[in-house]
């Protein structure tokens, strides 16, 4: 049985400031549920070694796995790492405790552009933790030419029908409809929903699949491309002639997660000591490298590899940047994209 520790608010935010981060007691415990491979183990491995806190790590798959969890009473867990909109829901549903992270040292590391959630404009409750691009991945050697735009990605769909595939993602997927006729990818507007599950719906016929399972299948030829995060960067750079990665020139979606503590954490003193520790640059700048996606930390970018630090998709140039979309909570009107989704699944 986890040992629980009842903090109030002022109380949480003295433990990060009063107590060294060395020199926990070796009973302490910290459960995170984060997405699934997307934090590097060295991390936890470092923290758990300077601080004597014994981490678990359980894994999603979406942001709606995750909060099903923690709505039907899933108990234990003390950090999530929900995307920005999701934080926004998750705040509303009164299920986050105020940190008042930043008052944490290191929180002057995290850029400012970052703090993008609605309820949680000064970083008191989250801190950012990590963002990307949503974009396209080809097999060169089926596509030297390379695909870098909806249009052309559609286009090789309808001249090579099955292979290609896009995500299992109701945003994201109706998201790709909504920007390629030119519209918010929150877009509460009936019609303009419906026009993108038109869009998605014309092009169905020609997909392999809605899937999230495609990296191994465009590796092998078994599809030419794929829509797919900037985590496919993790592939290109280790095989740069075999595939290809590109930020579609029309626009496309981005994703950001936050570091978020649980009202109902067990242990939100350890909590905060690992928000702590990873808002050090070179604690930080491990999770980048490992994950391909773009940091949050001004400071971890100089310590990042030219290759990374340097390469347009992974950190894009403001041109590029002010082409992506960030999802947001839509409230109520959801259910226009829910009743859209569930139409393009199953005609």
């Amino acid at each position: 049985m986890k040992r629980r520790t009842v903090v109030t608010v002022a109380a949480f935010a003295a433990a990060a400031c009063l107590l060294p981060i060395a020199g926990a007691q070796a009973e302490d415990k910290l459960a995170l549920y984060n997405w699934g491979d997307y934090i590097n183990p060295e991390i936890l491995t470092r923290f758990t070694k300077e601080t004597g806190i014994k981490v678990t790590l359980d894994t999603y798959a979406s942001n709606e796995e995750m909060l099903a969890k923690i709505q039907a009473g899933a108990t234990g867990y003390d950090i999530v790492f929900p995307s920005v909109h999701m934080h926004d829901i998750m705040a509303k549903l009164g299920l986050l405790a105020r940190t008042d992270a930043n008052t944490l040292p290191g929180f002057a590391n995290v850029d400012p552009a970052f703090l993008r959630a609605k309820s949680d404009p000064k970083g008191e409750w989250c801190v950012p933790y990590a963002w990307g691009t949503v974009g396209i991945v080809w097999n060169r050697k089926l596509v030297p030419e390379g695909i870098r735009s909806w249009k052309a990605f559609f286009d090789y769909a309808a001249k090579h029908p099955k292979k290609v595939a896009m995500l299992d993602d109701m945003r994201e997927t109706l998201g790709v409809g909504l920007i390629v006729n030119g519209k918010s990818v929150n877009s509460r507007n009936p019609a303009d929903i419906k026009l993108a599950q038109a869009t998605v719906l014309a092009h169905k016929p020609n997909l392999a699949a809605f899937t999230y399972e495609v990296i191994p299948l465009v590796q092998s030829g078994d599809l030419a491309a794929a829509h797919y995060f900037v985590g496919a960067m993790m592939y290109v750079l280790e095989k740069p002639d075999q595939l290809g990665y590109a930020i579609p020139a029309e626009g496309a979606t981005s994703y950001q997660e936050d570091i978020c503590v649980l009202k109902s954490a067990p242990n939100k003193a350890a909590a905060l000591k690992f928000i702590q520790f990873f808002l050090r640059p070179e604690v930080s700048v491990l999770n980048t490298i490992q994950q391909k996606n773009g940091s949050v930390n001004t400071k971890a970018l100089a310590l990042l590899p030219p290759a990374m630090r340097d390469n347009e998709n992974i950190n894009p140039p403001a041109a590029v940047r002010a082409r992506l979309q960030i999802f947001e909570d839509l409230g109520p009107d959801l259910k226009l994209y829910d009743r859209a989704w569930t139409k393009v699944k199953t005609n």
